[in-house]
């Protein structure tokens, strides 16, 4: 799953504009935030194997620390949490950790049973649409195209840069988004570490986009 989880974000915006679109990026995808870092230290594992599934060549074969079911959960509480004692905004604050459990929930529908309920547990779910290509384009098109027109819905340009740096961040997901399912395997865990990294630059262009819009409705 990875625009499926931008949609999410996207779509958060529309029950709780006053967040900004970066800080809702950065709970939807909190996990795969912390994974890179958790793999460059060896906390985590993974291994390339082509063919693997038809979808990914990955085969994840621990990361308790970043997704099992009761650590998300526990992340989610503590980013909630966190915004809550700065904002004092239940309502954000709820969001913000539902964010980050959807993270887990949405990865049950695509990945193969590799998804512990808890560290160190053997009992793992996955419904594996990752079988499937056409199932797995399915489910993340439709995900993303529902996120980005609840997003549209509750926002307005207020310049030409609120227009194109929202369209230029649908347009670049989806390229990412291809060139996953349809480029060549990374070469090394290195490189997946690294390039996953660089999503703090999406999380980044979420922030500016909602400096170059407003909200449509009331907050």
């Amino acid at each position: 799953m990875f625009i499926g989880h931008f949609a999410a974000g996207f779509a958060a915006k529309s029950v709780a504009p006053k967040l900004s679109l970066g800080l809702l990026f950065i709970a939807a995808q909190f996990v795969d935030l912390l994974w890179p870092t958790l793999l460059l230290f060896g906390v985590e594992q993974v291994q390339i194997v082509p063919g693997a599934t038809v979808v990914t060549p990955l085969i994840f074969e621990d990361y308790p620390v970043s997704h099992s079911l009761l650590a998300v959960v526990l992340w989610g509480v503590l980013l909630g949490g966190g915004y809550y004692l700065l904002r004092r905004d239940r309502i954000g604050a709820a969001l913000l950790m539902l964010l980050v459990v959807s993270h887990w929930t949405l990865d049950t529908l695509v990945h193969q049973p590799d998804l512990p309920l808890l560290p160190g547990s053997d009992f793992m779910v996955g419904l594996n649409a990752w079988s499937s290509l056409p199932l797995t384009l399915l489910i993340e098109l439709s995900l993303f195209t529902l996120g980005v027109w609840l997003y549209l819905r509750v926002t307005e340009a207020i310049d030409r840069v609120g227009v194109w740096a929202l369209w230029g961040l649908i347009l670049f997901l989806l390229t990412i988004y291809a060139g996953n399912l349809f480029g060549e395997p990374p070469p090394n865990v290195e490189m997946i570490a690294w390039v996953g990294h660089a999503q703090w630059l999406l999380v980044l262009w979420g922030f500016w986009i909602d400096r170059h819009r407003r909200v449509t409705i009331d907050a």
